[in-house]
């Protein structure tokens, strides 16, 4: 791997790019309609969670962590063949 020249990320930071990477990999062995579910899903929380939640409400960004983690685990029981996610709303939000 190259050196990247970009800013250096915080171990929180790491840690979300790891659960993302995590769901990614387990999607792809899942059969292709569900994979492309599951991406689309992931894809779209996350994205979600970038937009609305304070990179600063550490607290908030650690419970969605281990929420995540679960559910990574889960998917990667090969009995799991799907996700579905809810939107849980909490008063510290960008927009509070």
């Amino acid at each position: 791997m190259g050196v990247s020249n970009g800013p250096k990320l915080s171990g929180m930071q790491k840690q979300v790019l790891g659960l993302y990477r995590g769901f990614l990999r387990v999607a792809r062995t899942k059969c292709p309609e569900d994979r492309h579910q599951i991406e689309s899903i992931v894809s779209a929380e996350f994205r979600h969670n970038s937009q609305s939640v304070d990179r600063k409400n550490f607290l908030y960004i650690e419970y969605l962590l281990r929420r995540g983690k679960k559910q990574l685990d889960q998917l990667k029981n090969p009995g799991t063949v799907g996700v579905s996610y809810s939107h849980v709303h909490f008063s510290q939000t960008k927009d509070s």
